[in-house]
């Protein structure tokens, strides 16, 4: 919204009312050190006109007078100044303009008498030069205080009037012979000072309301900024809140549907059950991604490096897109670095910037497929992402990574989405501290990549596969044997894992709280394995009912499973050693977990 004084401006010259108090105590500020400085410099002036008239063998009596009164008033100003600093700091404004306006007005307007004086002590006693040289030094004085004086307009109007009137009035006495022309230039020369002077009145005015306006637009940018940190903050524990809450279904809905795939018969059930186990799968990895864009809006990211096999994230990746792939009759292929394509650096960091990259191909393809490829590039791997889409205009190239960014040939394609994708990609690469970029040809396609440092290690093949056979499915799996006590008040959850664990071979106790487990410890049932979250209805810490039950069963295995990623007493858990899941829990991850606390019937088929 417009500045109502700029907004008079337009229309009028400003005034010295115009403006803020803040403002006008600014020209005060401004114009009051001037008129000292000015004082001050008189004593001087009448030194020197006084050796000049005692050369010309002039009485000099009334000039050492004349400057010995304004070395009086110098000691009088400066001492009126210091008061006027110490009214200052008292903060009252009504109080200085209504002190101290008057008191400038009063010492302006007797400068501007006391600077004519010499002309009546000196009238007939010195030559035309003398008085000529001292009307230039008048004038010269003017002319400065004319600059320097007019923050306070009327400061100055009181000293030019009455001393150049005085100065115009004299002349027929002090120039006799000359006063006629000198007369008509000293007009001329009074006219220029009193438009200069308003000139200069105008520029400190509109300097002070420029001044004001970027006080109050860095107030308000700071006003905002607060704001826009506090809906930020309030966002990202929305996020976190919402997330965990909805993360309980999703993390049951994963369990059911491995319990129904372990218990199916009819195999035309299973393309069915596959794409469901999909469809979780997606979900699950739209919440990590959500939470994961929150830490890094919020700056609170930390790096933690682990070692990562490039082949085995990209196949993961692959398969979450697989299903948008297949409905879009589109194709993605993989290129393999090989058993020995290993990074390190952080993982969740790492996939979602490649999940990232996936997503914004998929969008923007209509025709052809996309290539995620993983090569090496001297001592680094490459992982590139290439696609047949639309690609990326010349003139958008320069703004692809900018927040909320969405170019004109993009809105055409697919309307959804803020332009955060690869936004999310540049500051994930820029906390990883790894190289990225992008080529692109309009209608042609693009080839987004990252590159990352190699890890010099020897890793044998079957540790890889291992890894992408955890992604069968688990009817292949052997039973398991073993007790399990389950600590969790969501129903859905418990019956989800009672379900699953139960066609694994598990026998199962859930509880809600550590009253009810120790009831059911009590009752005789002994467990090898303690699943515990960690938010519990009674207000319970799931970690302290954890270390309570593995205090009294120090042979039993435990973990925290929790929907939580920055509860302290998770941070705690991890830092004293224990076990961490994180809902939605994949099951083949929890199979691999029980497997090795639990007996399986046969694990060298694992």
């Amino acid at each position: 919204m417009p500045n109502n004084t700029i907004s008079k401006s337009n229309y009028r010259q400003l005034q010295f009312n115009d403006l803020s108090k803040d403002g006008q105590l600014r020209l005060f500020e401004l114009a009051f050190p001037s008129l000292v400085f000015g004082i001050s410099s008189i004593p001087l002036c009448a030194i020197a006109f006084a050796i000049w008239a005692y050369t010309l063998n002039v009485d000099i009596t009334g000039l050492l007078l004349w400057g010995l009164i304004y070395l009086i008033a110098t000691i009088g100003i400066r001492l009126l100044h210091n008061a006027y600093q110490i009214d200052i700091k008292k903060d009252n404004y009504d109080f200085i303009v209504s002190r101290w306006l008057p008191a400038i007005k009063s010492v302006s307007f007797l400068h501007g008498i006391g600077l004519t004086i010499p002309f009546f002590i000196l009238t007939d006693k010195v030559p035309f030069e003398f008085n000529l040289l001292y009307l230039v030094t008048v004038a010269a004085i003017i002319a400065a205080f004319a600059t320097h004086l007019t923050p306070i307009l009327i400061a100055f109007l009181y000293l030019f009037i009455p001393c150049w009137s005085t100065c115009l009035l004299l002349m027929p006495w002090t120039f006799p012979h000359h006063w006629g022309i000198l007369f008509f230039l000293a007009i001329i020369y009074a006219a220029s000072m009193y438009k200069h002077a308003l000139l200069g009145h105008q520029f400190f005015l509109k300097q002070i309301v420029l001044e004001d306006e970027g006080i109050k637009l860095a107030e308000n940018y700071r006003i905002a900024n607060v704001e826009a940190e506090a809906a930020l903050k309030a966002k990202n524990q929305f996020l976190i809140t919402a997330s965990h809450d909805l993360r309980q279904p999703v993390h049951a809905m994963g369990f059911l549907i491995e319990s129904i795939s372990h218990r199916n018969q009819d195999s035309s059930l299973l393309p069915a059950l596959k794409d469901l186990k999909q469809s979780v799968r997606s979900v699950t990895q739209m919440f990590n991604s959500l939470l994961d864009l929150s830490k890094i809006e919020s700056g609170n990211i930390e790096l933690h490096a682990e070692n990562i096999f490039l082949d085995v994230l990209i196949q993961e990746i692959a398969m979450v897109f697989t299903e948008e792939a297949r409905a879009k009759n589109l194709v993605i292929r993989l290129k393999f670095g090989g058993d020995n394509a290993i990074v390190s650096t952080d993982s969740t960091l790492l996939r979602q910037s490649i999940t990232n990259l996936m997503h914004n191909a998929l969008r923007f393809t209509k025709h052809g497929g996309i290539l995620l490829a993983i090569r090496k590039r001297n001592t680094d791997w490459q992982i590139d992402v290439w696609d047949t889409g639309i690609g990326v205009a010349n003139d958008d190239q320069d703004r692809i990574y900018s927040p909320f960014f969405r170019s004109e040939h993009a809105w055409h394609i697919d309307s959804a989405g803020h332009g955060l994708g690869l936004a999310v990609v540049a500051r994930c690469c820029a906390i990883m501290k790894i190289q990225y970029g992008f080529r692109s040809r309009q209608a042609r396609g693009s080839h987004f990549w990252m590159r990352l440092p190699s890890v010099v290690q020897h890793l044998q093949t079957v540790q890889i596969d291992n890894q992408i056979k955890s992604e069968r499915t688990y009817d292949a799996r052997p039973s398991l044997t073993g007790t399990c006590l389950i600590v969790d008040d969501d129903p859905q959850v418990i019956n989800a894992l009672h379900s699953l664990l139960s066609a694994w071979g598990v026998e199962v106790q859930c509880v809600e709280s550590g009253k009810q487990a120790l009831a059911v410890l009590d009752s005789g049932f002994i467990p090898k394995a303690i699943l515990c979250d960690q938010r519990l209805r009674t207000g319970e810490s799931g970690f302290d009912v954890l270390r309570e039950l593995l205090n009294l069963y120090p042979e039993a295995n435990g973990a925290m499973v929790s929907g939580e990623f920055n509860s302290p007493e998770l941070i705690q858990a991890e830092n004293e050693g224990y076990l961490v899941l994180h809902k939605p829990l994949e099951p083949n991850q929890l199979y691999l977990v029980l497997s090795s606390w639990l007996k399986a019937t046969n694990l060298n088929e694992i």
